[in-house]
């Protein structure tokens, strides 16, 4: 049975986050055409697919089938899983996207379809999110399913993209950083507002000396606590000043003694100030004091 190139097969009815973003990754990465895409467990449509995702029985990538349903499965993934992996591996991905993506929404998504993912009262997942594309009505007409799945596929599509284009930027970003950590002691100055967090840590951050940095925050400059780790992203290491907290505009220039100050959170993990030179005073006094 020929094969119909660029297209993909995966089951129809209710669909979840696992083959929605598996679809998703092959359209971003212009594997399969969105007008291709078979919703169906009929054996003899699947059959004429380039890929098959979260139906069918087989984990083959080399066969482009990715389904870890059946019992000789006893990996971890989900059928998004699965298809990252492959990405990976046939070089449509490097590496560093791949953990990118990885770390920072497929796990999640491999757990909770497998029933590994732990629930917190309050908080919704990527994979709840998805889930709510679903039409309301249990019962309703395969074509409503339909439209619905695709809605889902443009949101994580879209999503994913984004991810993309700000691993990029962080990535353009990671030469400043680094100048920045090669220049400090107890804090980092940058003179540009950038994605920071995650450059620091891959460049051994978590050994670095610094407890605060000085950036751009708006028309105003921002003096941020540094976490203890890449993990540990709540918290920093050294607060600002208990005095300072939960202070706005005149009490907390009459506290800190200078005039530029803004706000302090009352968490003690940053401060505005007017001016760079207002920050740097701040600084000093925070290095001082907790």
């Amino acid at each position: 049975m020929d094969i119909i190139p660029r297209s993909l097969g995966t089951h129809d009815g209710s669909f979840h986050a696992d083959e929605v973003t598996a679809c998703s990754l092959l359209l971003l990465f212009d594997c399969i055409d969105r007008d291709k895409v078979q919703r169906t467990r009929d054996l003899a449509i699947l059959q004429t697919c380039d890929y098959v995702c979260d139906v069918g029985g087989v984990y083959d990538p080399a066969r482009r089938r990715f389904d870890h349903h059946q019992v000789d499965y006893k990996g971890s993934m989900s059928s998004a899983g699965m298809v990252l992996l492959y990405l990976k591996e046939c070089a449509v991905i490097e590496p560093h996207l791949y953990e990118h993506y990885n770390r920072g929404l497929v796990l999640g998504v491999d757990a909770h379809d497998n029933g590994k993912a732990s629930f917190e009262m309050g908080t919704a997942s990527f994979s709840q999110v998805v889930s709510n594309f679903l039409p309301i009505g249990y019962d309703c007409p395969p074509d409503e399913m339909n439209d619905a799945f695709f809605r889902a596929v443009d949101f994580v599509v879209g999503h994913l993209d984004r991810m993309r284009e700000r691993l990029k930027y962080t990535m353009a970003c990671r030469s400043i950083v680094q100048k920045a950590m090669q220049g400090a002691g107890y804090a980092m100055v940058f003179e540009e507002s950038i994605p920071w967090m995650d450059n620091f840590f891959d460049m051994g951050g978590e050994v670095h000396p610094a407890q605060f940095l000085i950036m751009p925050a708006g028309s105003h400059w921002k003096l941020r606590g540094i976490p203890p780790t890449s993990h540990e992203r709540m918290q920093i290491r050294k607060p600002l000043p208990e005095s300072w907290a939960g202070l706005h505009g005149a009490d907390l220039q009459k506290i800190s003694g200078i005039e530029g100050a803004v706000f302090c959170h009352k968490g003690r993990f940053i401060s505005i100030w007017e001016t760079k030179e207002d920050a740097i005073a701040a600084l000093h006094i925070a290095l001082k004091r907790s």
